[in-house]
């Protein structure tokens, strides 16, 4: 195995290759024989005649080449023979039609290869040291379809296409019809870990617990990095039962009066009623000490009035009473920033899968193909970076 230091996401790097040398790079990081082996009739090749693997090869090339549709595959290959070559498909045949090319997306689906794939890459990048998995990003992105409308109360039992509405970086609320892509990424990589598709009306809250489990089984996260959407109760206690921290800012809307004595960011207060200064922490306690010791204010008694100790007045809370008011680091210190900033990492994923590959452009029905189709954008990004990792090897070499 290919060990890559210092690893950088690479998605970039590969996009900037000519298209005629970047799909053999890209499919030399993919061993696709098991999953071909499933889509096989019993018959050495399909009755139609075209090897399943190549045909697998097309489904995953079609993102990379920003391929959005069946009919704009199936011509791509038909027209450009250098492609249907590099994609392993024969020459002296016709091309693959379009309901040959909908039929094994369709068993793709049916058999769960593309979810066992991107599993199967994500272990991959992490023996390869690509992905790290100890700090992980959180957070959903909105997919819009234009499939037929359904009643809600029906689209909430199929879990197919419905409206949902969520509030973009500047405040402003956005409304789709369509789905909610839900992603955790790793901070270092910027690679999907783990993905969920549901109904765009779904509460991104609700999906962070099975995100955090499905990563901890993975890897030993640490930290998990969400947006104030997931400050909800159970997904501190998810993190926490995976042994982890989350690191989410407090919902306003969620707010109750902190207890007395207590700021609403968990910070308590000297008996003069300045905030006491952040020194710490111990194992699961956070320690602060007065703020006219650590010179943050000058109180008219100075530490006499809390404490006749030199070092002034320590207070420790046991962050376990209130999981979600007391973070580990405390909530306005450096380091708890520090950790938050690395959640744009997922908001990065996010982005290339939409932007630079088809995760937006739904042209298949129904919540599980959509699911498939969004694996097949993962997985190019975590082939990607394997193929880049692979080829500085090489040239190292």
């Amino acid at each position: 195995m290919y060990i890559l230091q210092e690893s950088l996401f690479s998605f970039e790097e590969l996009q900037k290759i000519e298209s005629k040398e970047r799909l053999p790079i890209f499919f030399s990081a993919l061993d696709l024989r098991p999953y071909a082996r499933e889509l096989r009739n019993p018959s050495p090749r399909g009755a139609d005649g075209h090897c399943r693997q190549g045909i697998l090869r097309a489904l995953l090339a079609a993102p990379l080449e920003n391929i959005d549709t069946f009919t704009g595959l199936a011509r791509r290959l038909k027209f450009d023979l250098r492609f249907r070559y590099q994609c392993g498909l024969r020459l002296d045949i016709p091309a693959p039609s379009i309901s040959t090319l909908s039929r094994v997306f369709a068993e793709l689906t049916g058999k769960g290869l593309a979810k066992q794939l991107f599993e199967d890459l994500v272990t991959q990048c992490q023996e390869a040291g690509i992905i790290d998995g100890t700090h992980v990003a959180i957070d959903s992105a909105a997919i819009h379809a234009y499939e037929k409308k359904e009643p809600k109360r029906k689209s909430e039992l199929t879990g197919n296409a419905n409206w949902g509405a969520k509030f973009d970086t500047f405040g402003n609320k956005v409304k789709w019809f369509g789905y909610k892509l839900h992603l955790a990424v790793d901070a270092k990589s910027e690679l999907p870990m783990a993905l969920k598709v549901t109904s765009a009306h779904v509460n991104d809250g609700d999906e962070g617990p099975a995100l955090m489990t499905t990563v901890a089984a993975k890897s030993k996260v640490k930290f998990f990095m969400l947006d104030a959407g997931y400050d909800q109760i159970k997904n501190y206690e998810a993190a926490r039962n995976v042994k982890a921290q989350a690191i989410i800012p407090l919902n306003p809307r969620n707010e109750k009066e902190p207890p007395a004595g207590i700021t609403r960011k968990g910070t308590p207060c000297c008996s003069m009623g300045f905030p006491m200064t952040y020194w710490g922490q111990e194992k699961v306690h956070l320690k602060f000490r007065c703020p006219h010791a650590t010179g943050q204010v000058d109180c008219p008694l100075g530490m006499a009035a809390c404490s006749s100790s030199n070092y002034g007045m320590v207070v420790k809370i046991n962050s376990q009473t209130d999981l979600r008011r007391y973070a580990l680091p405390h909530r306005e210190s450096r380091g708890w920033k520090e950790l938050y900033n690395k959640r744009t990492s997922v908001e990065r994923c996010n982005s290339r899968m939409k932007t630079y590959l088809t995760a937006d452009q739904l042209h298949v029905w129904g919540i599980q193909k959509v699911t498939t189709h969004q694996y097949l954008n993962a997985i190019v990004l975590l082939a990607s970076a394997l193929a880049i990792a692979k080829q500085r090897v090489q040239n190292a070499a």
